[in-house]
């Protein structure tokens, strides 16, 4: 039986500004595997749309730059070209190890990759990047 959870993007203060559906085939989910299928789609949505040069997702694609005054997780390609997938799956897990963003689920922090959780109707995940401080 397959379940439906929706992900959030937050702000550090909680202020959503992005959310999406994942569909998973079982309702006990590992953070990777949460990653994965989170990455898995934001690149299968950006490489159907052939004349797209923005790409939504949770970690910046190779040769891209960050919108300005965009969503923290939109970044500018110089032209459409295609997302790897696998690859831009390897800088999550990079990103996640490096504390890079947080992974909340019911509003406690996941502490590892391979920690597992059990998705119903009521679950709440948010992604939260975090940004260093000048001078910090």
């Amino acid at each position: 039986m397959s379940v439906t959870l929706t992900i959030r993007d937050e702000t550090a203060s909680g202020q959503v500004y992005h959310e999406m559906p994942l569909q998973f085939p079982s309702e006990r989910v590992t953070v990777r595997e949460l990653i994965r299928e989170r990455v898995y789609q934001e690149v299968q949505d950006f490489n159907r749309k052939r004349d797209e040069k923005v790409f939504r997702g949770l970690v910046q694609p190779t040769d891209a730059e960050c919108v300005l005054n965009g969503k923290r997780t939109e970044y500018h390609l110089k032209k459409h070209r295609e997302i790897d997938w696998k690859q831009q799956f390897e800088n999550a897990l990079d990103a996640f190890r490096r504390n890079g963003f947080l992974v909340l689920v019911d509003d406690k922090q996941a502490e590892s990759l391979d920690q597992e959780f059990v998705v119903g109707h009521d679950t709440d995940v948010s992604f939260v990047k975090l940004t260093l401080l000048a001078g910090g």
